[in-house]
């Protein structure tokens, strides 16, 4: 089974198994922010479930209506799991503040650092594989995935502590203020997810690190060629797209063309995996009699 497609699995069945855990102690103990780091799992369940559907759909070949491939249904994975965390955060927040009006009694605060601690080493191994692979495949699905349980963490810590302070001090008014904390954590990561996700799909530019390495291996063919320019690039997913108009002598063979536009092409996607390079080669326009490189370029 391909790698992504392991690690989308194996986020599936973690959450799923977190979901139930919390969601049993939550409510034997009364307890808001154990309950909000349940509603906060079932959502990263969910978010894993379109993880894993948009890793499997995204791999596939172009097709009749998809011609340049189906890279960004994970970037639209990503959006809507940034929609879904940002709904759970606002729930845990309405439920806190009632709990705040209203008073709540934490029973069995012991089972609750329990699951907490538990869940909280869970989620780092698990985030941690999912980083590893979100990264070596380029894979914005998994690494939203990713994110989403790391931040997790956090927020399990965040009730963890909340609860030991309420089991020391007996104070359970602690339970709904951890709660809001928690939420505007995850508030925080969903908006940064939102961006990473999103921007893909307004087809912005590499980033300047990228480009300023793929202009580098162009360059370093820069004797077989007079100049390149227009260059554009874009990301859809994991797939990068890259197009360029590049400027050869009159009279270049087709041969020796095809060969140069092969061999740019083989050392972009050497450095960059899944990466789509569409060039446009053009004859020099100057007026010269003898159009070769070293005098087209003066």
């Amino acid at each position: 089974m391909d790698e992504k497609m392991k690690a989308a699995k194996l986020s599936i069945l973690s959450n799923t198994l977190l979901v139930l855990a919390k969601l049993a102690v939550g409510m034997i103990t009364h307890s808001v922010s154990i309950i909000s780091e349940a509603i906060h799992s079932l959502l990263d369940l969910v978010a894993a479930i379109i993880a894993f559907f948009s890793v499997r759909e995204s791999q596939k070949p172009p097709d009749e209506l998809h011609r340049y491939g189906h890279g960004k249904i994970e970037n639209v994975s990503g959006v809507i799991e940034a929609l879904l965390i940002f709904f759970a955060a606002i729930w845990i927040i309405y439920e806190a503040v009632d709990k705040i009006m209203l008073g709540v009694e934490v029973q069995g605060i012991g089972w609750g650092l329990l699951v907490m601690g538990g869940a909280g080493i869970v989620n780092w191994i698990v985030s941690s594989r999912l980083f590893e692979v979100a990264k070596r495949t380029d894979s914005i699905a998994l690494e939203a995935d990713a994110m989403h349980l790391r931040t997790d963490v956090y927020t399990t810590a965040g009730v963890f502590f909340g609860l030991l302070l309420m089991y020391i001090t007996g104070y359970s008014w602690l339970d709904p203020i951890v709660a809001i904390i928690v939420a505007l954590m995850i508030i925080k990561a969903a908006w940064e997810l939102t961006r990473e996700a999103l921007m893909p799909l307004l087809d912005i530019s590499l980033p300047e690190k990228e480009e300023a390495v793929i202009k580098g291996i162009i360059n370093d063919h820069a004797q077989d060629f007079i100049e390149f320019h227009e260059l554009r690039t874009r990301k859809a997913g994991p797939e990068r797209h890259i197009d360029l108009h590049l400027v050869v002598p009159k009279g270049t063979h087709i041969e020796e063309v095809n060969y140069l536009v092969n061999h740019i092409r083989a050392d972009i996607e050497i450095q960059f995996s899944a990466t789509q390079v569409l060039m446009h080669v053009e004859p020099c326009k100057e007026e010269c009699i003898d159009c070769n490189i070293e005098t087209c370029r003066k």
